[in-house]
């Protein structure tokens, strides 16, 4: 359990922080285990927000950067990007709510928001993207709903989830969380206030 250790070390640490071929392994150690051991987790463990803190990106991307990459990054402080899941509030038991990803650069916050779905037995959320709006200094200057925007919602909870953009987590703790992408990439969050 030594990867636990890692990936609380780079979540948490500031200026010293594992190098990302060790946060890598760690990540894939902590997968295999979730497999190995079937650990399941309740939907109400990944409400909240969430900061993402290292990523490895997709295999297609790892292809084109022709190892650029490396074994994954630590996202640049100017760039913070989270990603924050509720559930419906009108039934909280149904598995279903929303997302909302959030990316702040400077004084500029772009947000993506939809709906989301999660199979609880494979620790999968799947999520779409329907409205997006844009901000400078908390002042909204643009909004709009992308592909179909609520009226693609119904059909969104219906699709099964291999037509769907999804995370399958494998680790989820009070103070971080862990997925592999439908792409193949890897990410780690660490919890918000």
């Amino acid at each position: 359990m030594d990867y636990l250790n890692i990936l609380e070390s780079a979540v948490i640490s500031k200026n010293k922080k594992p190098n990302g071929e060790l946060v890598y392994e760690a990540l894939l150690s902590a997968e295999k285990e979730n497999r190995k051991e079937s650990i399941k987790y309740n939907f109400e463990q990944l409400w909240g927000e969430w900061c993402l803190t290292f990523i490895t990106g997709t295999k297609n991307s790892q292809k084109k950067m022709g190892g650029l990459l490396g074994k994954g990054f630590y996202l640049p402080s100017l760039a913070k990007i989270t990603i924050s899941y509720s559930a419906n509030s009108d039934n909280p038991e149904s598995l279903q709510g929303r997302v909302a990803n959030k990316v702040n650069v400077g004084l500029v916050t772009f947000i993506i928001s939809g709906p989301i779905k999660y199979v609880e037995k494979r620790n999968i959320m799947a999520f779409d993207f329907n409205h997006l709006s844009m901000s400078i200094l908390g002042n909204k200057l643009y909004e709009q709903e992308v592909r179909g925007g609520v009226k693609s919602e119904p059909e969104f909870y219906t699709n099964s989830i291999s037509k769907q953009a999804f995370f399958s987590y494998f680790l989820v703790t009070e103070n971080f969380i862990a997925a592999r992408g439908r792409g193949g990439g890897l990410a780690l969050w660490k919890k918000e206030g």
